[in-house]
């Protein structure tokens, strides 16, 4: 009997150990997964008000149209007639200052409106053409001068193999 009895306390003693093992191997397994799922730990972090947000927010549109010394803050373009025009019509597709590094007359930018439209689903400008036109004229006309200066007076020589 004693042996028995004995038998029985090893049993419940290796059954409490396999308890503890799978309770240890589960806590380990959800910290890992939790740790995959959310690797910044932002549910513990304090979440910002939803008061805090809109002041947030309110800043940003208060800044968005902002002007400082004659130029549009979020596009850098001069500030003149025209320029809200500009703004909604050409940054939408692309950067302003693709705008404000290619200098061009009237009929250039004219052709490359048309350019846009034919080839980069410009849609038609309608009455702002003209608008939009004469602010990039007035702003943004061509230069005479380019970035450098033709190169002039080089001795050339063949690169040999």
């Amino acid at each position: 009997m004693v042996d028995h009895e004995k038998l029985v306390q090893s049993i419940k003693q290796i059954r409490k150990l396999m308890v503890v093992i799978v309770l240890c191997f589960v806590a380990v397994a959800s910290i890992l997964l939790y740790v995959l799922i959310d690797p910044t730990g932002s549910t513990f972090k304090s979440k910002q008000s939803l008061q805090e947000y809109v002041k947030v927010l309110e800043v940003d549109e208060v800044g968005f149209d902002k002007i400082e010394n004659g130029i549009h803050v979020r596009t850098g373009l001069i500030e003149a007639e025209g320029l809200t025009e500009v703004v909604n019509n050409c940054t939408n597709c692309h950067s302003a200052k693709l705008v404000t590094q290619n200098r061009m007359n009237k009929e250039q930018w004219i052709a490359t409106i048309r350019w846009m439209q034919e080839t980069q689903n410009l849609w038609n400008l309608g009455n702002k053409e003209e608008i939009i036109v004469n602010y990039l004229v007035t702003n943004y006309p061509s230069k005479k001068k380019g970035r450098r200066e033709i190169l002039t007076n080089i001795e050339w020589y063949e690169l040999k193999n």
